[in-house]
């Protein structure tokens, strides 16, 4: 999940450029998008986008309330969860007009903020040979810039 927030927002279609650039190389897929812009009077205006299909995204919401009813009830929960998820999802998004009403409500007016949910389908290979190997990633995480810098602020101190 990427977050984005534009304190000036100033739309020249780079970001949006880029983003379709990795789309046309397979290397990602937009599972769900969303750039809210508040303007200097607080009018909002909401944009969503997704490469899912309605029939997609129902069932990644049906995967997702799997696995939430399972962490919080187990196999019992999973069942219940899976239901949940696919009636939150009917409406194609995974984004609810709650979540943008939110996002609308947390930006000052005259700014714009965007949540972009990536799959990254560069590494759907990787994750089949962890799989067929028989193996579990135990944890994954990008590491960012600030990552690097903090660890260049310990190795300084130490």
């Amino acid at each position: 999940m990427l977050v984005l927030g534009f304190a000036e927002p100033n739309f020249t279609g780079q970001i949006a450029a880029e983003l379709d650039r990795l789309r046309s190389l397979d290397f990602i897929r937009i599972v769900d998008a969303m750039v809210v812009n508040k303007d200097d009077d607080g009018d909002i205006t909401s944009v969503q986008v997704s490469d899912l299909s309605a029939d997609e995204t129902t069932q990644t919401g049906t995967i997702i309330g799997a696995l939430i009813g399972f962490r919080k009830g187990g196999e019992d929960g999973t069942l219940e969860g899976a239901l949940a998820g696919e009636e939150a999802m009917a409406d194609g998004r995974l984004i609810s007009d709650e979540g943008t009403w939110y996002v609308a409500d947390t930006i000052p007016n005259g700014s714009a903020a965007a949540i972009i949910l990536i799959e990254h389908l560069c590494a759907i290979p990787l994750r089949d040979a962890i799989v067929s190997a028989g193996d579990i990633a135990l944890a994954d995480r990008w590491t960012h810039a600030s990552d690097l810098i903090e660890v260049g602020l310990g190795v300084a101190d130490a």
